[in-house]
């Protein structure tokens, strides 16, 4: 209970002050197509050079926080996800968004972040020694598996066909692929000088969402047909704290995914919302309404995305090993301040990691305050006519694509893709699951190379990958993650079926 010594010194002028700024940023930056947490916190880390390390660890920390969750505004408006984290939450929250419930979908998302990121939060106080050490019973074969199963999950995210789901994933595993091998610097498929380096996560996610978005708008001109502008209903903060506890079921599968998923290092909280939502709507008895605005959708997506924030700073902060790419940038700004993670941070420093930890607590609070406060004005950018949002659309992915690395290279890969995607789209093929399988391409092919190093040099590849039993549990996952979908696909085509003959 050594925290609760440390709470008075988050609220002394100069930290709340950073706080509040760091919370109202974050949510701007998050917002903003493009700018992922990891860009936001690294572009404030200039500003903390002349902040002690407290006070530049509460700025990162508040930013951190409100980014992943000021992500849900553009993915629920504008169907362009403000980072990884928020893909899962544009297939229920943007629909919802056309049904004149924007407001709902923001205050829901808004209301579901606080309650996942303080669960997450209160994990990472609570249980940081016994979660660490849980953590390093992960190795590269361990991370190899547990990346297949995200492949296979993707299975029916967003999907009518699980064939089609799949397949999309290996889109997504190919094109993971391309750029130079990391272990033997070998070419692998680039057939342009703008994919030399790969292919950008920021640049694949707004193309792939956003370009087909704007081509179905422009495809419809200028006529007025009577569907240009949306409704967008009241809502109040009541009525959707009522809708957040009519739905435990998917608040709690979102906040454990995302804790799980945060505390493993190296696998990244942009596959915790998309793992959520495949699984709240597995176990939903109203599965059949997920992709049509459902708001156990939004639920499960954002209070995961928010409860692998704490778990993901365990690692970083016991063992030195970052949880997420954010929490890397983190280990920077502590590393500037001559502060090193590790077990003894806790008892050298222990008013910077307890106050730091403190803030993000209350920092959740503050996120959810001015999320809901802005909640109907933002909602209203529904009602802007289709004509001129994709213009505005696209404006802003020809923005968040340059500025990642400001190179033209990464506007070229983002329209090539996004082409790619409207015509994919025609024939049945989901976004999701392709930015899943790019996302989770590299990690999968990492750790399997390194496990083969390690495999050579022991009991060879079979025993390694295939023995013990955290390996044999995800493997059973992976196999019964396939057959599930599977199945699943065909009792909804016979349950069709019925309907049609009762017809």
């Amino acid at each position: 209970m050594e925290f609760i010594y440390y709470f008075g010194d988050v609220f002394t002028p100069v930290n709340f002050a950073l706080l509040l700024l760091g919370t109202i940023g974050g949510l701007v930056l998050g917002a903003t197509p493009g700018l992922s947490p990891t860009m936001a916190v690294a572009l404030l880390i200039p500003f903390t050079f002349q902040l002690d390390a407290t006070q530049g660890l509460i700025l990162l920390g508040a930013a951190y926080t409100s980014t992943v969750a000021g992500g849900a505004v553009s993915a629920i408006l504008l169907k362009i996800p403000g980072a990884p984290a928020n893909i899962a939450t544009t297939l229920d929250g943007h629909t919802m968004a056309q049904n004149g419930e924007g407001t709902k979908a923001l205050q829901l998302s808004f209301l579901s972040s606080a309650v996942g990121g303080i669960f997450g939060v209160l994990l990472l106080i609570f249980l940081t020694p016994v979660l660490a050490k849980w953590a390093l019973a992960f190795g590269p074969s361990h991370l190899f598996w547990l990346a297949i199963l995200g492949v296979t999950v993707i299975g029916t995210l967003d999907s009518k066909s699980v064939v089609k789901g799949l397949l999309s994933g290996c889109i997504g595993l190919w094109l993971a692929t391309i750029g130079f091998d990391d272990i033997m610097g070998a070419q692998r498929f680039i057939f342009h000088d703008a994919l030399g380096g790969g292919i950008n996560i920021i640049a694949a996610l707004i193309g792939l969402f956003a370009i087909p978005q704007v081509i179905t708008m422009f495809a419809k001109g200028r006529r007025d047909d009577g569907t240009e502008v949306l409704q967008v209903q009241k809502h109040s903060v009541v009525e959707a704290m009522r809708a957040l506890l009519k739905y435990p079921r998917a608040m709690f599968i979102g906040m454990s995914t995302g804790s799980i998923i945060g505390l493993i290092p190296g696998v990244g909280g942009q596959i915790a919302g998309l793992v959520a939502y495949d699984q709240a709507k597995k176990f939903s008895p109203e599965r059949e309404k997920f992709g049509k605005g459902h708001p156990e959708g939004v639920i499960a997506a954002e209070s995961a995305n928010n409860a692998m924030v704490g778990p993901s700073l365990v690692p970083l902060l016991t063992l030195s090993i970052p949880g997420s790419p954010t929490a890397a940038v983190l280990l920077g700004g502590l590393l500037i301040h001559g502060i090193f993670p590790g077990s003894d941070l806790f008892d050298n420093h222990p008013d910077v990691a307890w106050t730091f930890i403190n803030s993000m607590l209350i920092g959740q609070v503050l996120m959810c305050i001015f999320g809901l406060y802005v909640a109907g004005f933002a909602a209203r950018v529904a009602q802007v006519p289709q004509s001129l949002m994709a213009a505005v659309v696209l404006g802003l992915a020809l923005f968040g694509s340059y500025s990642v690395q400001s190179s033209m290279g990464d506007v070229y890969v983002m329209a090539a893709l996004g082409i790619m995607m409207y015509f994919l789209e025609r024939f049945g093929f989901s976004a999701a699951p392709l930015v899943l399988g790019l996302i989770l391409g590299p990690i999968a092919e990492s750790n399997f190379i390194q496990g083969s190093m390690i495999a050579n040099a022991t009991d060879g590849l079979g025993p390694y990958f295939l023995g013990g039993p955290l390996n044999l549990f995800l493997i059973a996952a992976v196999i019964a993650s396939i057959a599930y979908s599977a199945w699943m696909e065909v009792r909804n085509r016979r349950y069709v079926s019925k309907e049609e003959i009762m017809v």
